[in-house]
């Protein structure tokens, strides 16, 4: 396109400048005219000068417009990578100064960590219960547990001692637990089909649903809550939260197909990746089910092969960590699968394990993840 206007534009250029000569022809003869004295010289060389007046069409070329489309899906998405910031690094006697250019949309970015090439256990909890359904990390030093039980216990992570319990306010278990910005417990009971919020060790309830059933809950980096619920175990949606006001509800997908299958377990996770997409395990299709802020479906991994037991891949809890990447449960293989924000898979943490379900990362990406000893 751009060769084609440049032809078109040069010659135009040239047939201009030959227009030019002409015209300097012309007054070069008029001089002769006038110098000669001779009048029929005079009015010959005039006449000559009419075909000259006129400007020559000027030639206006228009540059090309893109027009963009809406892209469904993540086909092109999977295509790019990731783009690590540039960095300068001087060196002047004996001390060392770096500074890193990032682009806007990267400067609230932590700097890339390595995964490990092979996972390290620092610590080891015994919790009391039965069996451990969730983890929520209140501090990088204190981590809330729940189980089978109406129980929720606070224990600091270094000494693993048992810092504080809380009963939840009808005595059922609760489905699921997650801790605010401002560290406060909050808790799903699917028996009073009630979301629960602890402060100051009291319990007050947030949100009360009629014709739907908790299971899951998270806290966003908004300070919303991101409510995943069931109707009778027919429907499934993500339900947006500020304080008990309803913001946001996330069901259907393209051609209103649901985004999330019915679940035969009261117990379902959810998360918010730093990117603010939120994650969903489904167990009925056996995938992480990932959509947008918006709702839109990004993508759904359906996990890798070959897998450490070879079994289908049965995801449960689910987190996140600072570079995005999603961390999911997988119990029939008793491992983790580590994939980034776009569905790639990375690696399997398999460090026989047993019955792996709730988990969570801490501001130091170190990862707490309960299992059990026997099935």
């Amino acid at each position: 396109m751009k060769k084609t206007q440049l032809q078109t534009l040069q010659k135009h250029l040239d047939e201009i400048k030959k227009t030019m000569s002409d015209i300097k022809d012309e007054i070069i003869s008029v001089d002769v005219a006038v110098d000669s004295n001779d009048i029929s010289k005079l009015f010959s060389v005039t006449s000559d000068m009419k075909t000259q007046i006129y400007l020559p069409e000027k030639i206006i070329p228009s540059l090309p417009k893109f027009t963009p489309r809406i892209i469904q899906g993540t086909e092109l998405g999977k295509l790019f990578g990731a783009l690590s910031s540039s960095s300068l690094t001087s060196d002047k006697h004996g001390y060392s100064m770096k500074t890193t250019q990032k682009s806007p949309e990267a400067r609230s970015s932590p700097p890339v960590k390595q995964l490990l090439d092979e996972p390290e256990t620092v610590i080891t909890i015994d919790t009391g219960y039965g069996g451990l359904y969730n983890v929520a990390c209140h501090s990088d030093k204190e981590i809330w547990t729940s189980g089978p039980e109406s129980t929720m216990k606070l224990f600091g992570i270094n000494q693993g001692s048992l810092l504080k319990s809380i009963r939840t306010k009808s005595g059922f278990y609760p489905s699921n637990i997650t801790v605010t910005k401002s560290r406060d417990l909050v808790y799903t009971d699917h028996n009073e089909r009630t979301v629960n919020i602890v402060k100051n060790e009291k319990i007050e309830e947030v949100i009360r649903l009629q014709n739907w059933i908790p299971r899951g809950v998270c806290s966003t980096s908004s300070g919303d809550l991101l409510v995943i619920m069931d109707s009778d175990y027919k429907q499934t949606k993500v339900v947006r939260y500020s304080g008990s006001t309803e913001k946001q509800t996330i069901q259907f997908g393209d051609k209103s197909k649901p985004l999330y299958s019915p679940s035969s377990f009261y117990l379902r996770c959810i998360t918010e990746s730093r990117n603010q997409d939120i994650c969903v395990p489904d167990d009925k299709i056996n995938a992480v089910v990932v959509v947008n802020q918006a709702g839109k479906l990004r993508f759904r991994y359906t996990g890798h092969t070959p897998a450490p037991k070879n079994k289908p891949f049965s995801p449960r809890g689910i987190t996140t960590n600072s570079q995005s990447h999603i961390l999911t449960a997988d119990i029939n293989n008793d491992c983790v699968h580590i994939i980034d924000q776009n569905g790639q898979f990375l690696r399997y943490i398999d460090c026989e394990l047993s019955y792996p379900c709730g988990l969570c990362a801490d501001t130091n990406d170190n990862l707490l993840l309960n299992i059990v000893t026997n099935k």
